[in-house]
């Protein structure tokens, strides 16, 4: 039998050599049970670039848990409200109706794609010292005494054995220009914030305990259009990283826009042309990116089947 021809045998080594780093690279569409969606992504090249510092998957499997990282500490993520662009977060060591703990705070990075939906968080500082720093600078006065009275209906925060006038509703918007309740300076033992009240004004144990955070996707908070041609083709918006522009034999721009299809390819444009039984195209937008590594292989392959047939 005659040996597969020098086209063949490399064509073979490509396709195989791709598809089985072809995963690795792949976009999931879900973390837990969170549905992931533009500007968020599951890992590395996945969403976007301004996005996954701060937004990360984290766990394995069916323990993946969506995950929201700041300077103070990474909170879990409960649910993304992507049609109003806010992002739902619980801190465990945040107080509630149930329990009460030590706190150090909460803050965020000031140069994060990220603000307070202001009129979802009430935060209210807990068992404060002394009392008279809690004036009129740092506390919403008008609505201290209606939060901090029914929250210290709560056996677990009455259990602190500190005066209601211990507590005050922070009434800093942007939490100050630092972007934080910086517990210690304030000096406060905790915090609890509520990010609704259900209907339940007057019952807080039926209050949504939580910070809820305004999101935009750029300076002019534009969705890109070409990453609402990548999801109508079904594949996950995502960027070129430092690893694969420097490693890729294509011409992929650190941080540029791509399109990760579910068969492992990625394209600048969409997935539509992964239907065409994973076609390959020798340039333009539309190409399969392979390491620089592979292709030299391959050229020392040739070499040396040419000098096997002489």
């Amino acid at each position: 039998m005659a040996p597969p021809s020098l086209t063949k045998f490399l064509l073979l080594v490509l396709l195989g050599a791709a598809s089985s780093s072809s995963a690795d690279y792949a976009c999931k569409p879900s973390c837990g049970a969170i549905p992931i969606h533009y500007p968020f992504g599951t890992g590395p090249g996945c969403g976007s670039p301004l996005f996954h510092p701060h937004v990360a998957c984290a766990g394995g499997g069916h323990q993946d848990q969506l995950t929201f990282t700041t300077r103070s500490g990474s909170y879990p993520v409960d649910a993304v409200d992507y049609a109003n662009q806010i992002l739902y977060v619980s801190d465990p060591s945040m107080s509630t109706c149930s329990a009460t703990n030590p706190s150090r705070g909460f803050s965020l990075d000031w140069d994060a794609p990220f603000a307070f939906a202001d009129a979802r968080n009430v935060f209210a500082l807990l068992d404060c010292f002394p009392t008279p720093t809690l004036n009129a600078t740092l506390c919403d006065t008008s609505s201290s005494s209606s939060i901090c009275g029914l929250l210290y209906t709560c056996p677990a925060v009455a259990a602190l054995g500190a005066p209601v006038s211990t507590c005050c509703v922070y009434a800093p918007a942007s939490l100050g220009p630092a972007f934080d309740v910086d517990l210690t300076q304030l000096r406060c033992a905790s915090y609890a914030a509520v990010r609704g009240f259900n209907g339940a004004e007057t019952r807080p144990d039926e209050w949504d305990f939580g910070i809820a955070l305004k999101y935009r996707f750029s300076a002019d908070d534009g969705f890109p259009s070409a990453c609402a041609d990548c999801e109508k083709s079904g594949g996950m918006c995502g960027y070129a990283t430092a690893a694969t522009a420097t490693a890729t034999a294509t011409a992929a721009v650190y941080n540029s826009f791509a399109c990760s299809c579910g068969n492992g390819m990625n394209s600048s444009t969409n997935c539509y042309f992964a239907a065409s039984a994973a076609s390959w195209s020798s340039g333009g937008a539309r190409r399969r990116i392979l390491p620089l590594g592979l292709w030299l292989t391959c050229i020392w392959l040739a070499i040396a089947w040419t000098q096997l047939q002489f």
